[in-house]
């Protein structure tokens, strides 16, 4: 999609509707969480959500005394979301506004958790750009928990074409020092009762 401006449909997305209004929108985020007790996550452990906007994940791992957390997302208008729910509490958490297939990480992470962004890059040049910032970013023996609609999932989202994914074709998107360590299927119910099918794939990262 040459042209097409990401920051300027998101932020348009989230201004637009509320939080609980868009179809990712998850009551309880459990199959994050149980991906992170997976991979042995612990209170002090880095974690980065990528396109995680106004996602009450974050709530969730702060009321679960997480103390290390970062926020990516493109659209200012998703992160202040959640900054306003949070009350005080946003201040605990590193909240980056930043495209993720432009963004230049400053530190390293334990986990690098993205439900639902990877998809929507569709374009070869687009993926290249997030898997070299997920390599720059996530240490030599973290993990990767990406979240994607599944290859029986939907084709669009957001009004957007996605690159649906399998645990196969989710690695070789990622290339070599990526080991998959477990791969599962998610079926999320939207607000209004629609069905998606996801797919998690979980990765360790090697040197």
């Amino acid at each position: 999609m040459t042209g097409f401006d990401a920051k300027a449909h998101w932020q348009d997305v989230y201004v637009s509707k509320a939080a609980t209004a868009v179809s990712w929108y998850q009551e309880t985020p459990a199959p994050s969480l149980d991906l992170l007790q997976l991979v042995d996550a612990k209170p002090d452990s880095g974690i980065i959500d990528i396109g995680g906007g106004a996602s009450i994940l974050t709530d969730t791992l702060l009321a679960l005394d997480y103390g290390d957390l970062s926020v990516l997302d493109v659209s200012q208008a998703a992160l202040e979301a959640a900054q306003a729910r949070l009350g005080a509490a946003a201040g605990k958490v590193d909240w980056i506004v930043a495209d993720v297939t432009q963004w230049r990480p400053e530190r390293s992470y334990d986990v690098w958790h993205d439900r639902a962004a990877f998809h929507f890059l569709v374009e070869e040049a687009s993926r290249t750009a997030y898997v070299e910032r997920l390599r720059s970013a996530l240490r030599v023996g973290g993990h990767a928990v990406i979240g994607t609609f599944a290859p029986d999932g939907p084709e669009k989202c957001s009004g957007l074409t996605v690159q649906r994914y399998d645990a196969r074709s989710l690695g070789a998107a990622l290339g070599a020092g990526f080991r998959l360590v477990d791969s599962r299927r998610h079926d999320h119910v939207t607000p209004w009762g629609a069905t998606q099918h996801f797919h998690f794939g979980t990765f360790c990262r090697e040197a």
